[in-house]
């Protein structure tokens, strides 16, 4: 059960209308459950938690209000969310996972390891081609651990005036270090390009410098993902910036029927037909596989079918592959 010090804490933050330390502290007594061998407490806990944060809606809106909300300037740069996704989500390997999982782990232990003078893993560097899940990964990293989303607006971020983006990217670790949450960077070698390339200006090997430092003298209890498809421009000092490189793939045979399992569910007749349909998605990524499906699944809806035929999900990836061939190493 909780301690005197967490319900103290859950209360004051209550009467204090803070809602991100609330969610935090609910969190941390979900994950205590949940480590006494208490999962079934600990999942209820969990599912009211999101509940809660569900139900906050914005006057007029359609969807929740972010709890932590960036102001001023800074809502130029970050654009935030409570994503509900889980790592149960996504297909990954077995290695990926893993790594994934210890990364949670050590973050709901976060007070614990730091009280030894440990420090929990929570610099992450995702590599690997577009569509892999590298995103999903950022989100479902938040969802798990049941705080903010901040992706990072490269466009607001990145100017031509000399000097303005180290300012911003200050504001940026300035909000890492006051509110918790997971900092994402995608596209990641538009600041982090090797210095000395044949592209290279001096306001961008500043903004890679001012990176370096801010990232190296963080100490927050936030995390930071970095993601990029071009791990092979970036400069060499930032790897050892990060605690975890984590490679991403386009995904194996099994891989693919996994996801097309858990995409397809009821929908595909005959059911029998995954792994046919998994030699046609060979090659092609998560993301462009969970399109097709998403594509063919909407057909059925909207022509009141109960079931989605093989044929079209196959004609589908079919589409997609020939896409592939005709922009090679495209993003969609």
């Amino acid at each position: 059960m909780a301690n005197g010090d967490q319900l103290k804490a859950l209360l004051r933050s209550f009467a204090e209308g803070d809602d991100r330390h609330f969610y935090s502290v609910a969190m941390q007594l979900a994950a205590h459950e949940a480590k006494q061998g208490h999962g079934k407490l600990a999942e209820e806990l969990r599912e009211l938690i999101d509940s809660a944060k569900s139900r906050r809606h914005a006057p007029g809106g359609d969807g929740p209000i972010p709890i932590a909300r960036p102001k001023g300037e800074l809502a130029s740069l970050l654009s935030v969310s409570y994503p509900s996704r889980r790592l149960s989500d996504m297909v990954l390997g077995k290695p990926l996972l893993e790594g994934l999982q210890q990364v949670l782990k050590e973050q709901r232990h976060l007070s614990k390891l730091r009280s030894h003078g440990l420090h929990p893993r929570r610099k992450l560097l995702l590599v690997g081609p577009s569509g892999t899940g590298k995103t999903m990964t950022a989100a479902a990293l938040a969802g798990e651990l049941g705080i903010p989303l901040f992706v990072v607006r490269l466009d607001a971020l990145i100017t031509k005036f000399m000097g303005e983006t180290a300012a911003k990217l200050r504001q940026v670790f300035d909000a890492v270090a006051s509110t918790r949450g997971v900092y994402f960077f995608d596209e990641f070698d538009a600041i982090g390009s090797q210095r000395g390339m044949a592209n290279d200006v001096g306001e961008i090997r500043r903004i890679l410098n001012s990176f370096l430092l801010m990232i190296e003298q963080d100490d927050s209890s936030s995390v930071i993902v970095a993601a990029t498809n071009h791990p092979d421009i970036l400069d060499e000092a930032l790897f050892r910036r990060f605690d975890d490189v984590v490679e991403y793939h386009v995904p194996s045979a099994e891989e693919i029927k996994a996801l097309l399992r858990m995409r397809l569910a009821n929908y595909l007749k005959p059911p029998k037909a995954v792994d046919d349909l998994a030699q046609e998605a060979s090659g092609l990524s998560h993301a462009e596989i969970a399109r097709a499906v998403g594509d063919a699944v909407k057909e059925a809806v909207m022509h009141d079918q109960e079931s989605v035929p093989a044929e079209a999900v196959k004609s589908l990836l079919q589409q997609r592959q020939a896409v592939r061939r005709r922009t090679p190493g495209g993003k969609e």
